[in-house]
């Protein structure tokens, strides 16, 4: 493997101030070759207020719609190949934390895994509480029962690794990692067709993992070392109320099943049944 070139490319849509948070705390590290900041075409002052960090070190580059969070990366990536000729990228929300020592061993991982397209670190949640891992990619009644708030509970044994799986290791192989912070081999991404656009937000970890996958790459989760995610501090800026989340969220795994999956008509109207009984629940519960 030659010499190798990390940008972080970070996606803003309304929340500039969020964004610039994050460009301080990374601009000193090392090994970032260049920081390229997208933003989503904003409503508010966020272009006006983001484009006074460009230096040598910072890029911001704007999109010609609020295209979601796979159009945004998959311009900031593009233009770390084009422009700055990133062999690797990390990907980040603007709501995450992380020292440069864990993306130096990111880094080091796909050297020691050549057949590696993404590399990530266990999730700290900050929002929800507790650690995220990595998990597997499902077939059409695992999707459902991994998104129900009880189902997914009830069946979590036989949707999750096992707890063994992670035990005393200091890296693992898995199919899926969250979005919110991850590094991708630059090459391998563009390869596989990087995100898919047409899901605007939710599920877009898995499409890419899934393309990755039969594309011949494999994804690898650190366990030594995590990062901090303030989760929901950028997404509800983009998508306000828990229904309306839910709904959206709806919507890019239906899009999943249908264009990934290959679900029939049948499995399509079951599907939208069982979405009906997850927007009631979260119904109840909200009034309770």
């Amino acid at each position: 493997m030659g010499l190798t070139r990390v940008n972080c490319v970070i996606v803003n849509y309304n929340d500039g101030h969020t964004v610039q948070s994050l460009v301080e705390k990374i601009y000193d590290y090392g090994i970032l070759e260049q920081i390229v900041v997208v933003d989503n075409a904003s409503t508010d002052d966020s272009w006006q207020h983001l484009k006074q960090l460009r230096d040598e070190k910072v890029a911001v580059i704007r999109g010609e719609k609020n295209g979601g969070y796979g159009y945004g990366n998959n311009l900031g990536v593009k233009y770390a190949m084009e422009v700055n000729e990133a062999t690797h990228v990390l990907i980040a929300n603007p709501d995450v934390e992380f020292t440069e020592q864990l993306i130096v061993k990111m880094a080091h991982m796909f050297k020691n895994h050549p057949d590696a397209g993404i590399v990530s670190a266990v999730m700290e949640d900050m929002g929800y509480g507790g650690m995220g891992y990595g998990w597997k990619l499902h077939g059409f009644l695992g999707e459902l029962f991994a998104m129900g708030p009880i189902s997914r509970r009830v069946l979590g044994r036989f949707l999750n690794y096992p707890k063994d799986y992670f035990k005393d290791k200091k890296a693992v192989f898995v199919d899926v990692v969250h979005g919110s912070m991850l590094m991708v081999d630059t090459a391998a991404f563009l390869e596989c067709g990087g995100y898919d656009e047409a899901v605007f937000l939710y599920q877009e970890e898995a499409v890419l993992a899934w393309r990755m996958k039969t594309s011949g790459y494999r994804t690898i989760l650190l366990l030594t070392d995590r990062y901090l995610h303030r989760h929901g501090a950028t997404v509800e800026k983009s998508c306000k109320g828990l229904i309306n989340r839910q709904k959206l969220r709806h919507e890019s795994v239906m899009y999943y099943m249908k264009n990934y999956l290959y679900i029939n008509k049948a499995e399509e109207l079951f599907a939208r049944l069982w979405f009906g009984l997850i927007l009631l629940e979260i119904r109840i519960w909200e009034t309770i």
